[in-house]
């Protein structure tokens, strides 16, 4: 029996989903119950965060539980879309094993302090290599990858 790489797996796999266009290639998020709201907004180019109804403290990944005082009454809310970056590394090698991800290359991978508190990680677009830092103001943007899913990346955020 001759084994099947993931990558061949993935692709046969998006090729026979009718919901995924053939020219997107790149791995795409699992949806679960817990994150379809997420992912449902996304859709319409909403950033949507966890906030705890009892605390008050925004939440980035999703839980079925509050990170801060273990209340279970979560609401999913629209946050700014705004952050920090906090740090970055410039990725120059393919990602995940797939050629897909080689018309991207090189690009920046942020860890963003988003202005509700969570960190969030993402790929940044529209600047230049040379011009990410640390500290450097960003903002939401999406990609639309297929008609369920938008992916969320950031870029400068006008000043």
């Amino acid at each position: 029996m001759v084994e099947e790489s993931i990558y061949n797996i993935a692709v046969r796999l998006l090729d026979a989903d009718a919901k995924v266009p053939r020219d997107y290639k790149k791995a795409l998020p699992v949806i679960t119950p817990l994150t379809k709201p997420f992912w449902d907004a996304t859709t319409k180019h909403e950033f949507l965060l966890q906030k705890c109804a009892k605390c008050g403290a925004y939440q980035w990944y999703p839980k079925p539980w509050c990170i801060e005082c273990g209340s279970r009454d979560l609401v999913w809310t629209l946050a700014s879309g705004l952050g920090t970056v906090y740090s970055y590394t410039i990725i120059t090698q393919v990602v995940q094993n797939t050629p897909a991800f080689e018309s991207d290359l090189p690009f920046a991978l942020a860890e963003i302090d988003l202005d509700e508190g969570p960190r969030f990680v993402a790929q940044l677009t529209d600047v230049r290599l040379e011009d990410v830092e640390a500290g450097m103001r960003v903002k939401v943007t999406f990609v639309d990858a297929t008609p369920e899913i938008s992916i969320p990346k950031f870029k400068r955020a006008e000043t």
